[in-house]
């Protein structure tokens, strides 16, 4: 493995962990190989450990190249800061996807909680005039907005317990935090990202307890209904057990699990159905 951090081009206050195979560790030698990049949660007001590195680990272990992103929080999540450096994290890996043997056709982003809202923030908004118009402010070097969206688009989205709703069944805190607006103004209701799925909306894997009551399952079944609607494919599971914040079900995070946890190896093959 080799492992080493690095600040997306054009950010400020985040940084990305890298684990990238080796050709010691690739079966057919040295060749380009799919890549997660990893939104921890936190509701938008930290950045948990607890889904950054032991979410990695099975993806890496899988045959992925690997990426935990360290986003702003508190009162540097709104302004679209998270979202633009996620962007310019996918950004970055596709611009050294030569050097680092990463294919920059199957770059897939995996989000927990509000980590969930940022990665699924990406695959809805990144063609969104609004984010682009933010992204363009920071990124006048793309050239063109087709350029852009090319360069962050992510290929699939593996979204754990995710905050998507802004309207009923809302984790209001993340949603205050990420819109620095009021529960039900426009700035707020505008990251319920159910509304924004269309056909331009990359594949989805979702999964939830229906037990959780931070973030109840509705956030991922409205949003699993969205995609239905536009015929973009999803994996949906709902486990009957189980508190938020789940993580990756193992003792290491604390919440040894093998039933739910099943959702990781699963992940890993729905992410080889849609890649391969």
């Amino acid at each position: 493995m080799k492992y080493f951090k690095f600040q997306p081009e054009g950010t400020n206050n985040c940084s990305v962990t890298a684990y990238l195979q080796t050709e010691v560790e690739q079966e057919n030698g040295r060749r380009k190989l799919p890549g997660v990049v990893i939104c921890p949660g936190g509701g938008y007001e930290e950045v948990s450990r607890r889904e950054g590195e032991p979410a990695a680990k099975p993806y890496f272990g899988a045959g992925f190249h690997a990426f935990v992103l360290e986003y702003s929080v508190g009162d540097k999540a709104k302004d679209f800061i998270p979202l633009l450096q996620l962007a310019a994290a996918v950004a970055h890996i596709r611009k050294h996807a030569d050097e680092w043997f990463v294919d920059g056709g199957k770059i897939a982003v995996c989000g927990f909680s509000a980590g969930g809202h940022l990665a699924a923030s990406l695959g809805t908004l990144y063609y969104d005039d609004k984010f682009l118009e933010a992204a363009e402010k920071e990124w006048a070097w793309f050239g063109s907005k087709e350029k852009l969206m090319e360069c962050i688009r992510p290929n699939a989205m593996i979204l754990a317990y995710p905050v998507i709703l802004a309207d009923a069944y809302v984790n209001e805190g993340s949603l205050a935090c990420v819109s620095g607006a009021g529960k039900g103004s426009p700035e707020y209701l505008y990251f319920g990202l159910d509304k924004h799925v269309d056909a331009k909306t990359p594949p989805a894997f979702l999964w939830h307890t229906a037990e959780d009551t931070c973030v109840p399952v509705e956030n991922s079944l409205y949003f699993a209904l969205a995609l239905s609607k536009e015929k973009i494919p999803f994996e949906l599971h709902v486990f009957p057990e189980g508190s938020h914040g789940m993580s990756v079900c193992t003792r290491e995070v604390g919440t040894g699990d093998a039933y739910n946890g099943r959702w990781v190896e699963w992940s890993i093959r729905w992410l080889f159905k849609m890649f391969f």
